[in-house]
């Protein structure tokens, strides 16, 4: 269990060969809530088997679904009759993206009630513009205790302009327009990656969904869906750890089962702080250089830079040959990482939304503390470069969002190891 372990890392190698990324989290967890919709099975491939899905699994589980591994990475959902309404707090506590069964649930069943959601604590996550849309569908909410309720004798469709385009108001609106009544129209919409995943996984369940990765997405209502076979898209953010990892170490690495068109900004980031950057159909090629010139980010909704890579990128630019800055747009408390990573030796100092990074020379090994999923693994990516040895715990948070992360490292060549509390304790009381 990870929950009582840390990864232990000892720096210098240089990262070479080649790693197949996984399946997209960020994806994966909104297509699983999407098959509430239909009263068919569907079956979903390419899933990572991480701890973000487990706990999406028993979600669905407990409003009545029958989730089922097949065989490793493949998902069948069979949304059976009657459903429960309630996501209850202790699983949805443990994963802000919980919420997104609110939309699927008032679709099908015209009554939902879900726990106010958790996970990472990186910054406010507001539900108004969730609610606000589903309300402009009919639905009537009470929030109070914990819960949000909601309620609804049918959906009918509407024109809904988000303040801001928020990814999981998105999700949601979109899952509920697809059984409401008439044609929905979103305008501000987000345009990631996964929205397009979800629309594909949608219209393949028999959903009129056009306009998906534009900011104006059109969704023709019908009266059911059914199930299907769907593979899930790859995952851009672990795709964009590994570059990184490869860039640091000086390394010479090839992403394979990857989308590039997804990923330009960070590929052109590499590419102007001094890595080579090679690009084919569904791989990538990164040879890291000796020179780490200094850069400066800010990150937006897509197609901006991804927050989820801000974290990343900082361990590069903390051993640039001169000063970098790094704007944080999406989430304000993103940098908690940044204590942790100057533990480590690295010369960062934050003013609200800024970090300003002065580049050193190199990291030294130190216990540290994984704050977050992605800022945890940016510590282990700095461990990969750092002289001596790094202890990264906590290391739960990673796990949530990656699937056999240190297996992926060490197969080219980094010295990771997932060490038991326990077993490091009894280690410790050897030497004494």
């Amino acid at each position: 269990m990870s929950k009582g372990s840390r990864f232990v890392v000892e720096g210098g190698n240089r990262l070479s060969g080649k790693i197949k990324v996984g399946g997209a989290k960020n994806s994966a967890l909104k297509l699983m809530a999407a098959a509430l919709l239909t009263e068919e099975t569907t079956i979903l491939t390419n899933v990572p088997i991480i701890n973000d899905v487990k706990t999406m699994a028993a979600v669905l589980e407990r409003l009545g679904a029958r989730v089922a591994y097949s065989e490793p990475g493949v998902v069948e959902i069979k949304p059976t009759y009657p459903l429960y309404p309630e996501a209850p707090y202790e699983l949805v506590s443990q994963m802000r993206a919980s919420i997104i069964v609110l939309g699927p649930l008032l679709a099908r069943l015209g009554k939902a009630r879900v726990a106010m959601p958790g996970g990472c604590n990186i910054g406010l996550r507001k539900i108004d513009m969730h609610i606000r849309g589903l309300e402009a569908f009919g639905a009537r909410f009470e929030v109070g205790h914990g819960f949000i309720e909601a309620y609804s004798e049918k959906l009918v469709a509407a024109k809904i302009a988000l303040d801001y385009p928020s990814v999981g108001a998105t999700e949601n609106l979109l899952m509920a327009a697809t059984l409401a009544e008439g044609e929905t129209v979103i305008d501000n919409a987000a345009r990631e990656p996964e929205i397009v995943d979800l629309a594909d996984f949608l219209n393949m369940m028999g959903a009129r969904i056009k306009g998906a990765g534009t900011s104006t997405i059109m969704v023709e209502g019908v009266n059911k869906l059914h199930g299907g076979e769907y593979r899930v898209m790859p995952d851009r953010i672990e795709a964009g750890t590994f570059l990184v990892a490869a860039a640091i170490t000086k390394g010479d690495v090839v992403l394979e089962d990857v989308s590039p068109e997804h990923l330009e900004l960070a590929i052109n980031k590499l590419r102007s702080i001094g890595a080579i950057v090679k690009v084919g159909n569904n791989e990538i090629r990164v040879i890291g250089r000796d020179v780490i010139r200094p850069a400066d980010i800010a990150t937006l909704p897509y197609p901006g830079f991804p927050t989820d890579l801000q974290t990343q990128f900082m361990t590069i630019l903390a051993i640039a040959e001169g000063t970098s800055i790094i704007t944080e747009n999406i989430f304000e408390n993103r940098f908690m990482f940044v204590a942790e990573l100057n533990r480590m030796g690295s010369d960062i100092k934050t003013e609200g939304r800024h970090a300003i990074i002065r580049g050193v020379s190199g990291l030294s090994g130190a216990p540290v503390n994984a704050p977050d999923l992605r800022g945890g693994a940016a510590l282990v990516v700095a461990g990969l470069v750092a002289e001596g040895v790094t202890e990264i715990a906590d290391i739960y948070h990673i796990d949530r969002g990656y699937h056999n992360f240190e297996q992926k490292l060490r197969a080219v060549g980094a010295s990771i190891e997932r060490v038991s509390d326990t077993d490091r304790s009894n280690r410790l009381k050897i030497v004494r």
